[in-house]
């Protein structure tokens, strides 16, 4: 067996207790996902169901409108990263390529904001929502509200990720093509942010990710069940409930988590090197 053979087997026995850990929560939603109602709660336990129940997902879907949460999940977190972006990217090139005075003082700022959780804000931003005027009310209960909400809190975050990356790009690529003809913003377009295309990625990633998970902001601005999120759909399965029907809420919970999985999983290359970001380019 060669030294390389040798080296790939003890890393995997290494991490073997991590990616139990890891997998063992979702080994648990999806087997009891797949039980009768009547084999959750049974002494001695049983890991595996004695029957494999596959209705439950349909029952769940039905029950719990899933398919509408997920569409105004899924469009939530697309819009509020795409807002994000478009404000962030301009701001974290002006400060890479246009130092100032106190911009490393800025620069802490931005990172200080993180700390402050969104629940603290969750009734100014329902005062602010009922006061601004939208369509033939105001804010509350509207998707549009959840969006700017989420993209605010995700812009200082963004801004202080592609700032970073954004220094470790040579300034003299963009001269370059400024010698060739192009002007700032084209170079910015043709040869700046094709360069940093990891570093956005990544930024994406944790904005849509962040704005999927999100629980607080959106239960307090949503009201109608035509514009609930995913979050909220779970929680309402499981609160004020005299009986939890635990196999539902479990596929709801499944079903919630691995759209996110399968994002994170197909962009993992870019997280890879969005994360090295002081790499030499």
């Amino acid at each position: 067996m060669s030294s390389k053979m040798k080296r790939t087997i003890w890393c995997w026995l290494a991490l073997a207790p991590l990616i139990v850990t890891v997998l063992f929560p979702f080994a648990v939603m999806l087997f009891t996902s797949l039980k009768p109602a009547d084999e959750i709660f049974v002494y001695p336990a049983r890991w595996l169901p004695v029957h494999w129940y596959w209705k439950n997902f349909a029952d769940m879907w039905d029950a719990a409108n899933f398919g509408t949460a997920l569409k105004n999940s899924a469009l939530i977190s697309f819009a509020s990263t795409v807002l994000a972006l478009v404000v962030s990217l301009p701001a974290a090139y002006a400060l890479a390529r246009f130092p100032f005075r106190g911009s490393g003082t800025y620069r802490q700022f931005l990172l200080v904001t993180q700390m402050l959780s969104p629940i603290l804000l969750v009734v100014g931003l329902f005062r602010l929502a009922a006061m601004i005027p939208w369509g033939d009310g105001n804010m509350v209960d509207s998707k549009t509200a959840v969006v700017i909400a989420y993209g605010a809190f995700n812009i200082a975050f963004a801004v202080w990720m592609l700032s970073s990356y954004f220094q470790t790009v040579p300034r003299d690529l963009e001269e370059a093509a400024w010698l060739e003809g192009c002007s700032r913003m084209r170079a910015v377009f043709k040869v700046f942010l094709p360069l940093a295309t990891p570093a956005i990625t990544v930024t994406a990633i944790f904005t849509f990710i962040n704005a999927w998970n999100e629980f607080a902001v959106v239960y307090t601005l949503i009201r109608s069940p035509e514009n609930k999120t995913l979050t909220i759909v779970v929680t309402d399965m499981v609160a004020g409930k005299y009986t939890v029907e635990w196999q539902l809420v479990m596929a709801a919970t499944l079903c919630a988590t691995l759209p996110v999985s399968v994002v994170f999983a197909w962009l993992q290359r870019y997280l890879v090197k969005g994360l090295a970001l002081g790499a030499v380019k």
